[in-house]
């Protein structure tokens, strides 16, 4: 969705300088916390190249929550919108290239380029139905089945990730991760 817009916008030389001026591009190395769980969201960050998760500590314990690659989008939503502290620690897992637009200039980017909004209402509820996905998952599917839709659905996280996160995320040790993965 996003590509086709800044396709669009890009033959306009003008609307392009414009466009640019709201987005900072920063390389990051792996390991880069853009916020910390309990930081107020200023920024959303548009993934050019790399991955990044989102997760939380429960009782001294990281549990990853949700994992992010090219083309996609990443932020604390509630803590942007809400201007409340943020739930989770957003974290790059590779050396990564972001573009990253604060609260105010994405207001003048939905000002200038009336089609973002759209756009960014298609992300919201995209995420939205990512986390209705999730917990749904977490309450009826077993640990095992959970890895066959990674594996099915998104193989780029079986591929990218290394398996502490991904067992992280499925809620179960790296141990049983193991054995999960040795009885295919």
């Amino acid at each position: 969705m996003y590509d086709q817009i800044i396709d669009k916008i890009k033959k306009d030389k003008n609307k392009w300088t414009q466009f640019q001026k709201l987005f900072v591009q920063r390389e990051i190395a792996s390991k880069t916390i853009l916020l910390l769980e309990g930081e107020t969201a200023s920024q959303i960050h548009f993934i050019k190249k790399g991955c990044i998760r989102e997760w939380f500590n429960k009782d001294g314990k990281d549990i990853t929550f949700q994992f992010f690659f090219e083309g996609q989008a990443v932020a604390s939503i509630e803590s942007f919108l809400n201007s409340q502290p943020s739930k989770f620690t957003i974290e790059s897992i590779e050396p990564s290239v972001i573009l990253s637009i604060t609260r105010k200039n994405l207001e003048q980017l939905y000002w200038l380029f009336p089609e973002f909004k759209e756009g960014y209402q298609e992300f919201l509820f995209q995420r939205f139905g990512n986390y209705a996905n999730l917990f749904l998952s977490r309450i009826k599917d077993t640990p095992r089945e959970r890895y066959a839709d990674l594996v099915k659905y998104h193989p780029e996280i079986i591929k990218r990730v290394p398996q502490h996160y991904i067992a992280s995320y499925l809620g179960i040790t790296p141990i049983s991760l193991s054995r999960i993965r040795n009885r295919k």
